[in-house]
């Protein structure tokens, strides 16, 4: 006997989505096999990370235990998260440790200051930041990076406010950095370091900070070089200062922006959803490394498009497939986490020297703040909400603690999948970054399956800014969000069996 609730469910999904443009008259044929995978790696449960200006610390109440919207949109991607803290403006953060601490001398680089993508002026840092900081992380359940001052600071300053941070975060920090995207600091648009100066002069400095913050923490750890591109660096950076730090380095980190920057015509949504292969290649050099000497490696920021992200693109649905899809690499790859950034626009603005490209291509910009790429929208005076990008994320956050599995995707043109398995079954995530063509795809897994079910992530179009969902969805006020369309799929002759429309995505859970 058909069940009539079942039926009249599957009509109205079938209905959906075969009546979004493009669908109905181009599909791709395509499979997905799943096998098991003998060094299968575990994503770790704190693999989701977001990131944010350190400068954000210069308004106490923002990380604060009483901003329970933000809370709430943490809790919502990840209960295990992993916050990061620098950027840019990090360079140009001090901690007033009390009444008597000065501030330190602003350093100005030479030359045309229009030219320059730093902050220009200081950002103070207060106790009482650090407190509800640690109060935040309790709320959360998330750990933190946190990064401390290179470009414009001493070994003292950092020691001071590393103790401070140490003894507040206790059990919720997990390691500290030193500066930010060091292999540009020599760069007339950073400036924070003349001309010529390069890795061994990093290095030689870097070490004087690190047994700085020993010498007043002496269990403190640390994760670097936090590189904007130089992967050259990430590899020599752990080989020297692994045998100097007698165990107090843990982590590789760098960083990986896809596009940009904004203003450049030839970043598009396209180019975007077409992928780097580079990465991979990048990714699995620094991980074969990292893995022979026991360390780890995690993207601590990125996104889309840098300098604050393009309009239509980063604060679009195209993020939301793009964010997805590439977390879910590096997780395929053995990387332990992924740190998305974003925040307020007035900080990213100021990390960019108060220039805004990305307002400078908007349509409309007198209606749009900058910092179009940040996962949760948290603008002074505005209503915090999620961005599309925020959706893709959670998407990727759903295989989370699992063990991932090989997942072969023949046919389909652009798209991906990835697989994993844990107590609970079987999840597949796949990805139709094609804008163009849906897929007829089919599921099989040697272990075959008894029901599948799934969740969709939609939106009317790539360039979509609004109407994004998540199993029929989207996240409400104070970051309310619960599946309201669990989708069954048939499953026939071993086969999970459904249509992922174009630019969409499908989390599907077999059991």
């Amino acid at each position: 006997m058909v069940n009539r609730r079942r039926f009249l469910l599957r009509a109205g999904v079938a209905t959906a989505l075969l009546g979004r443009p493009g669908f109905a008259n181009a599909t791709h044929q395509a499979e997905v096999t799943i096998s098991d995978k003998p060094d299968g790696r575990v994503i770790p449960l704190d693999y989701t990370g977001l990131s944010y200006e350190l400068s954000q610390l210069s308004e106490p109440g923002f990380f604060a235990a009483r901003n329970h919207d933000l809370v709430a949109y943490f809790r919502l991607l990840s209960n295990n998260g992993v916050l990061r803290l620098g950027g840019n403006t990090s360079e140009f953060c001090w901690f007033r440790a009390d009444v008597s601490t000065e501030a330190p001398k602003l350093h100005v680089p030479p030359g045309n200051l229009e030219a320059n993508w730093m902050p220009h002026r200081l950002f103070e840092i207060v106790p009482e930041a650090i407190d509800n900081l640690g109060g935040f992380l309790e709320a959360t359940g998330w750990r933190l990076i946190y990064g401390l001052n290179f470009g414009n600071s001493t070994p003292q300053r950092a020691a001071t406010e590393a103790a401070y941070v140490a003894r507040r975060l206790g059990k919720y920090l997990e390691y500290f950095q030193i500066g930010n995207e060091p292999d540009l600091y020599q760069k007339a648009s950073n400036g924070t370091r003349p001309p010529g100066w390069g890795f061994d002069d990093y290095t030689g400095e870097w070490i004087g900070f690190a047994r700085a913050v020993r010498a007043r923490v002496p269990e403190a750890r640390f994760g670097g070089p936090d590189v904007a591109a130089s992967s050259d660096w990430v590899a020599r950076f752990g080989e020297q200062e692994m045998a100097k730090m007698d165990g107090g380095l843990v982590a590789l980190t760098g960083h990986y922006y896809a596009e940009g920057p904004p203003d450049d015509p030839r970043v598009t949504t396209e180019r975007l959803l077409a992928g780097d292969a580079r990465v991979a290649a990048q990714i699995e050099t620094v991980e074969a490394f990292a893995e022979a000497r026991s360390l780890h490696y995690r993207m601590t920021e990125g996104n889309s498009c840098y300098r604050g992200g393009k309009p239509g693109m980063s604060n679009a649905f195209a993020a939301a497939l793009w964010a997805g899809d590439y977390m879910l690499l590096l997780a395929s790859l053995g990387c332990v986490g992924v740190n998305v950034h974003g925040g307020d626009s007035r900080f990213l603005t100021a990390g960019l020297g108060g220039h805004t490209p990305g307002l400078d291509a908007a349509k409309q910009p007198q209606a749009m703040p900058s910092g179009f790429y940040t996962p949760i929208a948290s603008e002074r005076g505005g209503v915090v909400h999620a961005m599309p990008i925020f959706y893709g994320m959670m998407v990727a956050n759903a295989l989370a603690g699992m063990t991932m599995m090989d997942a072969k995707l023949r046919g389909g043109g652009n798209a991906t999948a990835y697989a994993a398995t844990g107590p609970e079954g079987t999840r597949v995530a796949v990805f139709n970054k094609d804008g163009g063509r849906g897929m007829d795809l089919s599921i099989r897994t040697p272990r075959g399956m008894k029901t599948a079910t799934a969740w969709r992530l939609c939106a009317p179009g790539l360039d979509a800014t609004e109407g994004v969902t998540l199993a029929g969805a989207a996240v409400g006020e104070h970051g309310v969000w619960a599946p309201k369309t669990v989708e069954p799929i048939a499953v026939r002759d071993g086969a999970a069996r459904l249509q992922v429309p174009a630019a969409s995505a499908a989390l599907v859970i077999l059991s």
